[in-house]
């Protein structure tokens, strides 16, 4: 039995809704990765160790940085290119390069309606047909009443940052238009009132 240290080692600091995603078997090996705002790599570290092909973008120079000497100390076969500093809206990666898209904690960041959709469609593009599509957004559901407008799909939150939010209408919508299949109910985390992050899995339809 792994210890909390082992696990720790073994998975990093993964975000516990892509260890689900793991323990349920929707993720297996022999499927190629791609973290589409992959940051430092803190979800990446147990693909990498188990040999998946791996792949992602960030827009941060030392975020992308830092996941290449992560892939260098745990993956040294991946290509040089597998990480690089672009854009989701202008990625020069190849259509359906991947059979899992992360998407975490990434969408919520985007100035208006239009970069919203630019972004989740240029993530869309990557994954193959019949590929998961993993996504974690801030979002109003359950604190409607408490988040102030700013124009474009951004608002104030109670905790006083300021982020696009989703709602449970625009997800379903969007599942439709882009012919996803809903892999799990949309499932929404209420942290005191203070905000909301809602899980959004789908699959590509073949």
């Amino acid at each position: 039995m792994l210890d909390p240290r082992q696990l720790q080692q073994l998975f990093g600091r993964v975000d516990i809704y892509v260890f689900d995603q793991l323990a349920r078997g929707n993720i297996v090996p022999g499927m190629r990765i791609f973290d589409a705002g992959c940051g430092s790599g803190r979800n990446l570290v147990y693909f990498m160790r188990a040999g998946f092909e791996v792949m992602g973008l960030d827009r941060d120079p030392r975020a992308v940085a830092a996941v290449q000497d992560l892939a260098r100390e745990l993956a040294p076969s991946l290509p040089a290119d597998a990480f690089r500093v672009e854009s989701l809206e202008a990625s020069k990666f190849p259509d359906d390069c991947a059979d899992v898209v992360l998407c975490n904690a990434v969408l919520h960041f985007a100035r208006d309606h239009d970069q919203f959709d630019a972004e989740l469609d240029g993530a869309w593009r990557l994954l193959a047909p019949g590929g998961l599509f993993f996504a974690r957004v801030a979002s109003s559901i359950g604190i409607e009443d408490r988040v102030i407008p700013r124009g474009g799909g951004r608002f104030m939150q109670p905790d006083g940052s300021e982020l696009y939010l989703v709602d449970l209408d625009q997800l379903l919508a969007a599942t439709e238009r882009l012919g996803g299949e809903l892999v799990d109910p949309i499932k929404t985390t209420n942290v005191q009132g203070l905000r909301c992050m809602t899980t959004w899995v789908m699959r590509k339809r073949r």
